[in-house]
């Protein structure tokens, strides 16, 4: 019972960082099609020299990616092995290094490039490394004791 009240409350955190990362989704394309005044301008969603065309088709693929996770953590069916956890912890680490430094950057060099002052996807950056040490600690916690207990 405990094990399975932690997976869902895993997977409502999942669901929220899924959701806040489609709304930025959504936030882009909306500027791009049919530009609202209440949203920031196309560019400001733009970190990068990518053609839209390529950061959208990556992004719906990780926005589906996070989905199918959040979706395996709510139903008890996401099963990762030992490495798998650590690698995610890992890795979610580093990428939220990273990201917290891209941003620590842009407030400190005035000089920086766009890159590090497009706060829009500099934030959506720590949104994604905040799904990946979430799934890597609903694994090590949640759905490690849920396996642990089912081998006793």
């Amino acid at each position: 019972m405990i094990s399975r009240m932690g997976a869902k409350s895993c997977a409502g955190v999942l669901w929220s960082l899924s959701f806040l990362f489609a709304l930025r989704l959504l936030g882009q394309a909306v500027q791009r099609w049919a530009p609202q005044d209440f949203l920031p301008v196309f560019g400001a969603f733009q970190g990068s020299e990518l053609p839209y065309w390529l950061l959208l088709s990556a992004q719906l693929v990780i926005l589906a990616a996070m989905a199918f996770a959040s979706w395996r953590v709510q139903s008890g069916r996401l099963v990762l092995g030992g490495r798998a956890g650590n690698a995610l912890a890992w890795a979610g680490g580093i990428y939220m290094a990273g990201s917290l430094a891209r941003i620590a950057v842009g407030l400190a060099v005035p000089a920086a490039p766009d890159w590090f002052r497009t706060w829009i996807p500099a934030v959506f950056h720590v949104v994604l490394a905040a799904y990946v040490l979430t799934l890597a600690l609903c694994h090590r916690r949640v759905l490690g004791l849920a396996h642990g207990e089912a081998h006793k």
